[in-house]
């Protein structure tokens, strides 16, 4: 097995990748040649893939349970835990989706994966509309895309 220090070896970032919280929290922070922190998770489904995947810019879907506009960042909570954005106030078309209830998704980059996750947002978007089938798929939409990743 290639050790986690031998597989951040990118000079280019990745694409977002789709991810629970409970990913990023059992994950482990390597340096890639860039200088960056990525991330080592657990691959979900592992139907003979490598099980783990490198992350550092991901999508996260999840409802808005706090708002702290003067710290600049949100609580939100996916099916596996909670996790927290930062830089919202920062984010064009962000602010409505912005309260408590909302089930919205983040694009971000991982700025920390333990204790709790922290993500600095790159965008914002409300799916409350149709909360239920998002909420719904999200589980196997996460699983789906990391199977298709090599």
């Amino acid at each position: 097995m290639m050790s986690v220090s031998g597989m951040c070896g990118e000079k280019t970032r990745r694409p977002p990748v789709k991810v629970l919280s409970s990913q990023l929290r059992e994950g482990r922070g390597c340096a890639a040649e860039s200088g960056k922190t990525e991330y080592s998770i657990k691959r979900l489904g592992g139907l003979g893939k490598p099980s783990s995947l490198l992350v550092s810019v991901v999508w996260m879907q999840g409802t808005v349970v706090e708002v702290q506009p003067d710290q600049n960042t949100v609580l939100l909570l996916d099916e596996t835990g909670n996790f927290t954005v930062s830089g919202v106030n920062n984010i064009p078309k962000g602010k409505p989706c912005l309260s408590p209830g909302k089930y919205v998704m983040v694009m971000g980059v991982i700025q920390s994966h333990s204790p709790e996750p922290v993500l600095r947002a790159v965008k914002m978007a409300d799916l409350t509309d149709k909360a239920a089938i998002h909420r719904r798929m999200w589980k196997y939409e996460v699983e789906d895309l990391q199977q298709t990743l090599p």
